[in-house]
């Protein structure tokens, strides 16, 4: 198993975290499902609307943002978002660079997200899959998580009649 570490992100990690989730939720996203039916979305693919949620992320909680690093280099990603209010951590993204995946990373990253969210006064966690994604739904009932629903995702393009 390769030697890694869990960091805080920072902001020059960027560009890899965009490639590392280009290459994760190829054909386990939404945006890439409404793509393969439609086609690109405004101008722009899956790829770009997806690594533009994850800047997002990374620009409202970046102390709640985690990257694993092997040998100097990123090799996975979590990102969290917390809801005081309701006192839910939810974890929105997560990917691990293909060379580097099987080998503890996923869970090691989301233990640490857990505990994250834990001190901070969170009661729970949540997390969500496609059902397209195996891994998902093999790895998160093993950390705990147990499944409370199940959501269909429609969509319908909006042709402009002028």
């Amino acid at each position: 198993m390769p030697a890694f570490a869990i960091r805080l992100y920072r902001p020059d990690d960027l560009p890899r975290v965009c490639a590392i989730t280009i290459e994760g939720f190829d054909g386990v996203s939404i945006d890439r499902n409404i793509e393969a039916q439609f086609g690109p979305v405004g101008g722009r693919d899956w790829a770009a609307r997806k690594v533009r949620s994850v800047e997002i992320d990374c620009a409202e909680q970046p102390d709640g943002i985690f990257v694993a690093e092997a040998d100097g280099v990123v090799v996975g990603y979590i990102t969290t978002y917390l809801d005081k209010f309701a006192g839910i951590g939810r974890i929105p993204n997560l990917a691990v660079a293909a060379t580097h995946r099987e080998h503890g990373i996923a869970t090691a990253l989301i233990r640490h997200a857990i505990d994250w969210m834990r001190g901070r006064g969170m009661a729970m966690a949540k997390i969500e899959t496609l059902e397209q994604n195996p891994r998902g739904q093999s790895l998160y009932p093993k950390l705990g998580f147990t499944e409370v629903a199940r959501q269909i995702h429609y969509v319908m393009p909006l042709e402009n009649d002028e």
